[in-house]
């Protein structure tokens, strides 16, 4: 089992963030996750620094491998561009970008370059076909094909990595899931199964849930607001009646390291070989000093290197 740190670009300006990447590799983490987006979930988080740029400086940075999201749709990234721009990493850094979650997107994200925003049986065409197209580049493909959204013509990629990335399905719900599974590499949540654990820390159960409450309450917003909504005050308003008593229904909160280990030991038991955590708590110096202390010392060096 790889026990991996989610860098939050929602939650911290890039460059705060190169520094807690570097924090992460110090303080025992065995890869880091990213997420893609233009906006953050909520107006109180405040950032949302842009992943591909950041992945360059964060890969020179440490020696860990990255995963991130992505995707492929066609509305803030052409699959073109987007392959140019995995294929270009992976070269530099080889089998250190492990997989890219390619999913249908967020209204949230994708809607701001103004090309409206489709139900989700053209948002799932759109990702298979996205896809597809930078799959076939990274194989070293001259990809010339048309879609109703957008069209490569005579695209090849000229600089290519050895190996590929592995491209997993990002899928919020069992159908979805369903669909990806013959086509992608792994799931969140599948084969091979990845888990973001989201937690609270703290030095004391109430300043973990009031971290939980202030920071990432957008956790509670209803599954199918997700992909719909369109501006971080939209989650802001949807969340608005939670009292910080209700938190704890959708976000553990972890103040001691056997919490913590016993969410890691109840997920492994479930098949899950890779648990990125994301604390939502904006102290993350004391958090990596809490896991460096009292969870990754208690991990088998066989968890942390499979």
């Amino acid at each position: 089992m790889l026990i991996g740190y989610h860098a939050s670009h929602e939650q911290f300006p890039p460059s705060r963030l190169l520094t807690l990447a570097k924090a992460a590799e110090d303080a025992g983490f065995g890869g880091i996750m990213t997420s893609d987006h233009i906006t953050p979930w909520s107006e109180r988080q405040a950032n949302s620094g842009n992943n591909w740029a950041w992945l360059g400086a964060a890969l020179a940075a440490t020696s860990l491998p990255f995963s991130s999201l992505a995707i492929p749709g066609g509305w803030r990234y052409h699959p073109v561009v987007l392959a140019h721009t995995i294929a270009t990493l992976a070269e530099i850094y080889p089998d250190r970008l492990r997989w890219i979650a390619v999913g249908s997107g967020e209204a949230l994200n994708e809607a701001v370059v103004g090309n409206g925003w489709p139900d989700k049986t053209q948002r799932n065409e759109r990702l298979l076909a996205g896809t597809e197209i930078i799959r076939a580049l990274l194989r070293g493909d001259t990809v010339s094909v048309r879609h109703p959204w957008f069209a490569a013509e005579d695209a090849k990629l000229w600089s290519r990595p050895a190996r590929s990335p592995l491209f997993f399905g990002a899928a919020l719900t069992s159908a979805t899931a369903a669909w990806m599974g013959p086509w992608a590499d792994g799931l969140i949540t599948g084969k091979p199964r990845v888990l973001q654990l989201q937690v609270a820390w703290a030095t004391n159960k109430e300043e973990a849930r009031i971290a939980a409450w202030q920071n990432w309450r957008n956790a509670a917003a209803p599954p199918d607001c997700l992909a719909e909504l369109k501006l971080p005050r939209d989650f802001d308003a949807v969340t608005r009646g939670m009292a910080p008593e209700e938190i704890e229904d959708v976000i553990p909160l972890i103040v001691h390291g056997e919490e913590l280990l016993a969410l890691i030991g109840a997920a492994g038991s479930c098949g899950f070989e890779e648990i990125y955590i994301h604390n939502v708590s904006l102290d993350q110096e004391g958090f990596l000093w809490f896991m460096a202390r009292e969870v990754i010392p208690y991990l088998t060096s066989d968890a942390q290197n499979k």
